[in-house]
C-alpha cells in the first residue's frame, strides 16, 4: 500500500503536496488547483478550490493502482467535512484510532476531529471512487457568517461553533436525491472560465443547506422523514412499475407506502423528480395512456376498457376522455379506425 502523507492547508497546497508526492505537476485555474493521477499511479484527477468565508471543495475521481492511503495529519484543527461517495468505497479513520468507517456508494458522513487529529482516507485498489468533499474551516466560517441565530438547532451549532476541535463527531447518511442533482450538475457544467467559481461557490452553499436539511431530518421518526435519498429511488421505480402492472386493483397511496416502506412525502417527492407528477397524476396517466391504446388496437367494449384501466364508471371514464383528448371514447376509436 501506498501512503500519501499531507500536512498543508489550504487546499491549494494541499492538492501541491499530493502532486509532489505522485511525482506529477498541479495546475490552477480561477483558484482551482488540480493534478491528474500518472499512469503508474493510476487514472483520475483529484481538484480542490477554496472560497471566502471558510469553505471549500475537493473533489476525488480516481483508479488506484494499488491500494492507497492519504493522511491528513497537519498540526493544526482540522476543517469539519462533509463527505459524499458518488462511486465505489471509502474507508475513513481518525488520526491514532483503529476504528475504520466504511462509506458506500449514495451514502455521505460528516467527520470533525478532536484536538489536532487528522483524517485518514483509504482507496482500494483498481476500484474507481469519486468522492465529493465540502470542507469547511468552523473559525473563519462562523466570524463571516450570520448562520448562528438562536432559533438555530442546537446540535447544528454545537458541531459548527466547536471551531477549537474540542469534540470529535461522526454522522453517516445516505445522501439526498437533491444532492445527487447537485453532483449531476457538476459533472454536466462545461464553462472553465471565471463562472466556474462562482458555480462551485454555489454548490458550496447548497451542500451546506441541503446537508443540514437531511441531518435534521434523519433525526426525525423514521415516518415523518421528508427528504428522499439517492439510494431509495429504486422503490419509487418499483412503486411506478407496480401502478402500471396492477391498474386494475390499484386504489390509492397506502399499498404504496406498504410496498416500498417510504413514507408519503417521500413517495410524492420521487415520482415529482421521476416524472413531474404527483402519484394520482402518474396513475391519472397511466389510465388514460392505456385506454387509448385500448381504443385503437382492441375491439374491447367501452365497459370492459373501463374495467382494464382500473375504473367503475363508464360516465367518469367518458368524461376525463374527452376532458384530455377532446372527444368521447367511442368517437375516438371511430375516427382512429376510419
Amino acid at each position: 500500500m501506498q501512503t500519501i502523507p499531507v500536512s498543508s492547508l489550504p487546499l491549494g497546497d494541499v492538492i501541491n503536496e499530493i502532486a509532489k508526492a505522485f511525482h506529477t505537476e498541479s495546475t490552477e485555474k480561477f483558484d482551482e488547483y488540480s493534478l491528474q493521477l500518472p499512469d503508474c499511479v493510476g487514472q483520475g484527477s483529484i481538484k480542490g478550490i477554496n472560497f471566502e468565508g471558510g469553505l471549500g471543495i475537493i473533489q476525488y475521481n480516481c483508479t488506484f493502482e494499488e491500494d492507497t492511503e492519504i493522511q491528513f495529519i497537519v498540526n493544526s484543527v482540522h476543517p469539519l467535512k462533509f463527505i459524499y461517495v458518488i462511486e465505489g468505497t471509502l474507508h475513513h479513520r481518525f488520526e491514532g484510532e483503529k476504528t475504520i468507517h466504511i462509506v458506500h456508494k449514495f451514502q455521505n458522513t460528516i467527520v470533525a476531529s478532536s484536538d489536532n487529529h487528522g483524517h485518514i482516507l483509504n482507496f482500494k485498489k483498481g476500484v474507481k471512487t469519486s468522492i465529493f468533499s465540502l470542507e469547511i474551516n468552523r473559525e473563519k466560517f462562523i466570524s463571516k457568517s450570520h448562520f448562528f441565530r438562536e432559533d438555530v438547532d442546537p446540535e447544528i451549532k454545537k458541531i459548527f461553533q466547536d471551531h477549537k476541535a474540542e469534540i470529535p463527531f461522526y454522522y453517516e447518511g445516505d445522501y439526498s436525491l437533491k444532492m445527487a442533482d447537485i453532483f449531476k450538475k457538476i459533472e454536466d457544467f462545461n464553462e472553465r472560465d471565471f463562472l466556474y467559481k462562482f458555480f462551485m461557490q454555489s454548490v458550496a452553499y447548497r451542500t451546506l443547506v441541503y446537508q443540514i436539511s437531511q441531518f435534521l431530518d434523519d433525526r426525525r421518526d423514521e415516518n415523518h422523514r421528508s427528504v428522499l435519498r439517492r439510494s431509495e429511488i429504486e422503490k419509487i421505480v418499483d412503486a411506478a412499475n407496480y401502478i402500471k402492472n396492477n391498474l386494475v386493483t390499484y386504489r390509492s397511496l397506502p399499498c404504496l407506502t406498504t410496498l416500498t416502506g417510504l413514507n408519503s412525502s417521500k413517495l410524492q417527492e420521487g415520482f415529482k423528480h421521476l416524472f413531474n407528477k404527483t402519484v394520482n397524476q402518474y396513475v391519472y396517466n397511466m389510465r388514460i395512456e392505456l385506454a387509448k391504446e385500448l381504443l385503437m388496437n382492441t375491439d374491447d367494449s367501452i365497459s370492459e376498457i373501463v374495467y382494464k384501466v382500473g375504473l367503475s364508471s363508464k360516465s367518469y371514464f367518458s368524461k376525463i376522455f374527452k376532458n384530455e383528448y377532446g372527444v368521447q371514447p367511442s368517437s375516438f376509436r371511430k375516427t382512429k379506425k376510419q
